[in-house]
């Protein structure tokens, strides 16, 4: 029995590591790495009294918010997970039906561009930025329900020119791709 007590209290010390290292793991995904059930892991982590993935990726984001510049945290389009001011940022968006075609499932372009645009505007450092130039490309079709995860980094800056590529990802897979000129009005 205490051998037993020992490998549960090393599987939840092992448990906070991962999430540690990457809140945004799913319970699925920690079942699949520890080799237990999901009910083990929702058990473990309610003892830890950690919260579930909805909750860990809306408490990194209320963080990240508030570093923001250019731009509100409640106009970023999807969950700001991690930001750097002036270098990098990731957001995630959930999918939903709403955003999609009716006839297809699809989800509308407007909303993968909103949340680079968006994310690309929040991870320059300046007070107030315009788009000068955007050049996008959507590479696979997305679907009601999928994970869009958005990464930006700024490649340069000129003056009052921040050049920013946003890639886009559904799982390993990139759906979009945007080259952005945000310009700077002081």
């Amino acid at each position: 029995m205490a051998n037993k007590r020992l490998h549960k209290r090393e599987r939840q010390k092992k448990l906070k590591e991962k999430l540690k290292e990457d809140p945004f793991l799913t319970d699925e995904e920690l079942t699949q790495i520890f080799n237990v059930s999901i009910q083990t892991i929702r058990l473990d982590r309610l003892e830890l009294g950690i919260p579930e993935l909805r909750e860990r990726i809306k408490n990194v984001a209320e963080l990240n918010y508030s570093k923001v510049r250019t731009i509100g945290g409640t106009e970023i389009v999807g969950e700001l997970v991690d930001f750097k001011l002036g270098k990098s940022g990731i957001s995630i968006l959930e999918t939903n039906n709403e955003m999609a075609f009716k006839k297809t499932n699809i989800i509308r372009g407007h909303h993968i561009f909103a949340q680079a645009e968006s994310l690309a505007m929040a991870v320059i450092d300046a007070d107030v930025a315009l788009t000068g130039v955007a050049n996008i490309k959507y590479r696979n079709p997305v679907y009601a329900g999928q994970k869009l995860i958005a990464k930006a980094e700024v490649v340069r800056v000129r003056g009052n020119k921040h050049f920013v590529h946003v890639f886009t990802y559904v799982g390993q897979e990139q759906v979009f791709r945007g080259k952005f000129i945000l310009v700077s009005i002081e």
